[in-house]
């Protein structure tokens, strides 16, 4: 049976706007694609030489040249809590989606969150020039679900809402993970990310849906990945 507040909630994605339920306002949004899939609109980075759109999709890198150093395409607008779900093809490649980040100044790098893929870690959760270490990782067991192929389109889910941070491969929970120190932003750009040494990657199929501000205690997970 549906709950009322399951109900309110698929209301208001449909019928977008502001609701007071229990002393708290819940603004919802409906998805919109963040990519148009014919231009950069919305989008900043090396759009000459290291990033280009075909058949509706991004592509960072050449199939026959390596990447130098670490790069990125960033949106112009920052995103706090939110869910995105996007498709990426990586071969043997490195790349990840930083999320809640910020460019790192006269630096090609970006700081913050980054939903991680490369041949055994894709759905890692690592820290971009911050931390410098993954916070969560999945069990060997979740990663042989993911069932991911070189060269093959795979499905990625990132939700964030406060402190709780949720990704998905291949529709399969790899971490859920809980910020425990409050100085880490919880707002900031989305990009995407080419690695050193990588050649080609591409995404497609990004949408995002912003989601409404909750009190910390409306989040609840793990600092451990997925069992």
């Amino acid at each position: 049976m549906r709950t009322f507040s399951g109900f309110i909630q698929s209301f208001a994605r449909v019928f977008p706007y502001t609701l007071g339920c229990f002393g708290a306002v819940l603004v919802y949004a409906a998805p919109e694609p963040l990519f148009d899939g014919k231009t950069f609109n919305g989008w900043e980075g090396d759009t000459n030489r290291v990033w280009r759109i075909e058949n509706e999709e991004i592509v960072g890198g050449r199939p026959d040249e390596r990447q130098p150093v670490n790069d990125f395409l960033c949106t112009k607008r920052e995103f706090e809590n939110f869910e995105l779900r996007l498709k990426y093809k990586r071969g043997g490649n490195n790349g990840g989606v930083q999320f809640r980040s910020q460019r790192v100044p006269n630096s090609p790098e970006v700081c913050g969150y980054q939903a991680d893929f490369s041949p055994g870690i894709d759905g890692f959760l690592y820290d971009e020039s911050r931390r410098r270490r993954h916070l969560a990782q999945p069990s060997p067991e979740t990663i042989a679900m993911f069932n991911v192929r070189p060269w093959e389109w795979t499905n990625y889910r990132i939700r964030v809402e406060g402190p709780r941070i949720r990704l998905w491969v291949n529709e399969v929970l790899s971490v859920d993970f809980t910020e425990t120190e409050p100085a880490i932003p919880r707002k900031g750009i989305i990009a995407l990310q080419l690695h050193a040494k990588a050649t080609e990657i591409r995404y497609k199929d990004l949408v995002i849906e912003e989601l409404p501000s909750l009190p910390d205690d409306s989040s609840k997970g793990t600092s451990e990945g997925a069992r």
